[in-house]
């Protein structure tokens, strides 16, 4: 009866045994170190229309992969489709934002809090429009945009762009001076940048709508056009920024603090970007290429306040 007794009690605590090891274990679990990236498997960040943009998130994602062991996804999208993936988690983190999405950032960072400014990424950006130098320096009164209707007929009455969906004041700005131009499109920053190169190379006037920092002006003789005042409330400069989806931020362990300490700068940018643009590198390939001769730098950034290399 005894041993019956004893049997009976071993059966009905076996359960609560089971329980404490499941817990136990689970416990243990929950107390290892996470990969580099925490909560993470994989880290998306947005990939923009821009070249220079794209130097930026390559660098970042190139970092990432062979000095984190983190594998990067680079999400190509509009600016509109990149900011709802931010807030929805879809995409990690925006490094390279020019303030064109106002609403968007009242949105998702003041109201939902769902994204996170992680603050600026190091570059002043500007945008402007510019003739070739040639012209500039054959007709100097040019160089002020109320002089422009004056020109039109050799500038055939356009303001060259880039891609048609870029976010920009050109007609508001055309319309407010009275100018006899109209912004043309013509497809990709690719076509522009090959249209204002044989430009001018050859002399050709003509007028576009540029933004710096930009690795054309290293090869193109261009002048920037000087807008009426107020022509910083057309474009002001723009301290670009970075944004990080906030559950990522707070839970992608050493890739989302090397995220958010970030920083590039200007001719960084441009070096990578040049790759890409005039010696056909990918955007990965080219930030690889930068990097194998900047050692130094990957070190300072992996250094940034002891956090990425888990100090």
């Amino acid at each position: 009866m005894g041993h019956t007794r004893r049997t009976l009690h071993a059966l009905a605590t076996l359960p609560l045994l089971l329980a404490a090891t499941a817990c136990s274990m689970l416990a243990e679990a929950e107390e290892e170190p996470s990969g580099a990236a925490g909560d993470f498997e994989m880290v998306v960040l947005a990939m923009p229309d821009w070249t220079g943009g794209q130097a930026t998130a390559a660098v970042a994602a190139h970092v990432l992969e062979n000095e984190l062991d983190v594998p990067v996804e680079l999400r190509r999208g509009d600016q509109e489709t990149s900011w709802d993936q931010l807030a929805s988690g879809g995409v990690d983190a925006i490094l390279e934002d020019w303030g064109a999405l106002p609403d968007r950032r009242e949105l998702y960072v003041e109201r939902k809090g769902n994204v996170t400014d992680a603050g600026p990424l190091g570059i002043t950006g500007g945008v402007g429009w510019y003739v070739t130098r040639q012209f500039a320096e054959a007709h100097p009164e040019v160089l002020h945009a109320e002089n422009l209707n004056a020109f039109a007929d050799d500038l055939d009455g356009e303001l060259l762009h880039a891609d048609p969906f870029y976010a920009t004041r050109d007609e508001e700005i055309l319309d407010e001076l009275g100018l006899d131009l109209r912004p043309v499109a013509v497809g990709s920053e690719e076509a522009l940048l090959t249209e204002v190169t044989r430009s001018s190379l050859v002399g050709t006037p003509t007028l576009t709508y540029l933004w710096e920092p930009h690795w054309v002006f290293t090869e193109a003789d261009l002048t920037e056009v000087e807008l009426p005042d107020p022509q910083a409330a057309y474009y002001p400069d723009i301290e670009l920024r970075k944004y990080l989806n906030t559950y990522f931020l707070d839970h992608g362990g050493q890739a989302a603090a090397f995220l958010r300490d970030f920083t590039l700068t200007a001719s960084e940018q441009n070096a990578v970007a040049r790759l890409v643009a005039e010696e056909g590198y990918t955007p990965r390939a080219a930030a690889e290429e930068w990097a194998s001769h900047h050692p130094e730098r990957v070190q300072e950034w992996l250094n940034a306040d002891g956090q990425a290399l888990g100090g």
